[in-house]
């Protein structure tokens, strides 16, 4: 027999998941999505190891 509170508790977070995503203020936003800092260039590779590239 299906647990009928399972569904409910399970449907009902994922929709309160879906409305939070929705309502969200930057959602619409260009400038959110904003590029990750430059990141450090590799560190050198100690002398005798092989690289693959």
């Amino acid at each position: 027999m299906i647990d009928f509170f399972a569904l409910a508790l399970t449907h009902g977070l994922l929709a309160l998941a879906c409305l939070r995503i929705l309502l969200r203020g930057d959602l619409d936003e260009e400038a959110a999505s904003q590029e990750p800092a430059s990141l450090e260039p590799p560190a050198k590779p100690l002398p005798g190891l092989r690289t693959r590239a």
